[in-house]
């Protein structure tokens, strides 16, 4: 069934995606955005989340939300400053939404929203399931208050979906390029142990979950996005580094050095999150990109 969808973050790889795939289904789309864009066949409404403003037009005549909006988490150091800016761009975008729902009448009945799996922290070789507790470091706390302001849908009868999102692998954004860099340049080499889980995911099956959540009612809570089997820092070094054609180096990168310089956001490397995928796939949803060496070959292909 046709719906009309109002999508926060749609500037993003994922958003840029999803319009696509929601357009060719038939979808209506209306976004937020920080600044008048043109998209074509989108209806775009303004936003200020810091200001706590919002055209609660946007409201108007939509079935279902889909919250992408954050700060990018890998961008700039996090200073004290950065990380509340973190945290906020997801608490803030969260709670002006509900209180434009509120105060303006609207037939929204699900909000999919965007989660992560940092809300785990580090976790060493744990299986990670949708009940784990949640870990302690930065990332898990920001996760934490995301979710929660997220939940907080739940008192006016929302269908509420939290996507704890992996690491996306797309060819020119995010996370594999940044991987791949030092690969194309003859310095890759394992971070740290090289043991550390990486719960990663192609950038097609994470669109296609987000279909998934809308088009299916009986999905609510949280919902790990990662391909069912998760590979190793050093497993991941070594498949980018074969589709490159580049040697990786026999020793690895000193946690020690990686904390230096990185400081608090070396954690973005060196957490360990090995996360299942079992409950999005009892909910009967099917992977495209099961294997890592398939999905980047996919990748890397195009």
């Amino acid at each position: 069934m046709n719906q009309h969808i109002l999508l926060t973050g749609a500037t993003g790889m994922l958003g840029k995606e999803l319009i696509k795939s929601l357009l060719s289904q038939g979808h209506t789309i209306s976004i937020l955005s920080r600044k008048p864009i043109q998209i074509n066949r989108v209806k775009v409404f303004l936003w200020d989340v810091y200001q706590q403003k919002i055209d609660t037009n946007c409201l108007e005549g939509v079935d279902s939300i889909i919250h992408l909006a954050g700060e990018n988490i890998s961008k700039g150091r996090w200073t004290e400053k950065r990380k509340k800016e973190i945290i906020d761009s997801r608490v803030l975008s969260t709670q002006l939404l509900y209180q434009a729902m509120a105060e303006t009448k609207n037939q929204v009945k699900n909000f999919i929203s965007a989660a992560a799996v940092g809300y785990y922290g580090t976790r060493g070789d744990e299986m990670l399931t949708e009940e784990s507790n949640p870990g302690h470091n930065f990332l898990a706390e920001c996760c934490i208050q995301w979710e929660k302001a997220v939940d907080q849908g739940q008192q006016t009868g929302l269908r509420i979906v939290k996507i704890r999102t992996g690491v996306v692998l797309a060819k020119k954004e995010g996370a594999l390029e940044a991987m791949a860099k030092p690969i194309r340049l003859f310095a890759g080499a394992p971070l740290g142990n090289g043991k550390q889980w990486i719960p990663w995911i192609h950038y097609q099956d994470m669109t296609r979950i987000y279909l998934y959540a809308l088009e299916n009612q009986s999905l609510t809570g949280a919902y790990n996005a990662s391909a069912p089997f998760p590979v190793t820092n050093k497993v991941m070094t070594k498949a980018i580094a074969k589709q490159l054609h580049r040697p990786v180096w026999p020793f690895s990168v000193p946690e020690s050095l990686l904390k230096l310089i990185l400081r608090e956001m070396s954690s973005l490397v060196m957490n360990s999150t090995n996360t299942s995928a079992q409950k999005i796939l009892s909910s009967g949803f099917k992977f495209n990109y099961t294997h890592i060496e398939q999905a980047l070959a996919d990748i890397y292909g195009q």
